[in-house]
């Protein structure tokens, strides 16, 4: 679906650029979680995105790409990923995905959250809200890997030693969803090297200073096996258990790692792992 050019090495100035994508992307996201509600339409929450994408000064990296029809994917209970906004009201309890890129200055940044829509009694969404914490604690183990770990395989094997250890801990089985993986970013949106959310054999990329990664595991409460619909878009889980995904795209630098999509850098995340943040160079 996806095509690639192998691995792009950013300057300094590149990334730069690509972090002020980034914070465009935070922001965004923010405001689209937080109007998450019962009677919202993923429709309107598209129309959130595109103003604040536009007030931002950049554009949706999603907008017409492969012919994608909305500025954001919003993905519904067991919607994976790749959700095209429509008309249906959002209800109690649904676990809504949200994906979003931006462009500045011709620079890409990519982030996904996943939130649970209110319902009125907590007890009949504790199940889901564990797959949303075990979902963002594999997208954070990974990250910080990226600051020890020396190839990117590595990524995909710290992020499924997170999830057994959230199974261990919920005494629950969740599936990882390995048809689809992080990737490569910056002057297009996907780019060499795929990044596994599992344990693989492949690829064997050295990690280098100049890369930049989203990092974006997807898990279900069932057996990570997934399809495509009619739309050639959205991607379900075939057993119709309900899905979560996060995302961040990741800077790799001289003296460490920075998080673009985040507004902190991940400082806050990162500390917990024992993991300091690189620094940005203009």
């Amino acid at each position: 679906m996806f095509g690639r050019q192998g691995v792009e090495y950013k300057t300094p100035a590149q990334i730069a650029a690509m972090r002020r994508a980034g914070v465009v992307v935070a922001r965004t996201l923010e405001a689209v979680t937080n109007a998450v509600a019962p009677g919202v339409t993923p429709a309107e929450l598209d129309a959130i995105a595109s103003q604040h994408i536009a007030d931002g000064g950049a554009t949706s990296s999603f907008l017409g790409y492969e012919g994608f029809p909305a500025t954001i994917c919003v993905s519904v209970n067991e919607a994976v990923i790749h959700g095209i906004p429509g008309d249906m009201p959002l209800q109690p309890g649904d676990v809504v995905s949200v994906d979003s890129g931006a462009i500045v200055d011709g620079w890409h940044a990519d982030a996904a959250r996943t939130v649970i829509v209110p319902h009125p009694d907590e007890s009949t969404t504790a199940h889901d809200e564990r797959l949303v914490s075990a979902t963002r604690d594999a997208m954070w183990d990974g990250i910080a890997s990226l600051a020890t770990v020396r190839r990117v395989r590595d990524v995909g094997a710290a992020i499924e030693a997170s999830v057994d250890e959230a199974m261990a801990t919920d005494e629950a089985q969740y599936g990882i969803v390995e048809d689809f993986v992080g990737h490569g970013i910056g002057s297009q949106m996907h780019q060499d090297p795929d990044v596994p959310n599992f344990a693989a054999s492949s690829p064997r990329t050295r990690i280098r200073p100049g890369m930049c990664l989203a990092i974006e595991p997807m898990l279900t409460r069932g057996s990570g096996e997934v399809c495509t619909c009619e739309d050639d878009w959205t991607v379900v889980t075939v057993d119709g258990s309900t899905a979560a995904h996060w995302e961040n795209t990741v800077a790799i630098l001289d003296d460490g790692i920075f998080v673009l999509t985040e507004p902190d850098g991940g400082a806050a995340e990162l500390a917990k792992r024992g993991v300091t943040l690189g620094m940005l160079v203009d």
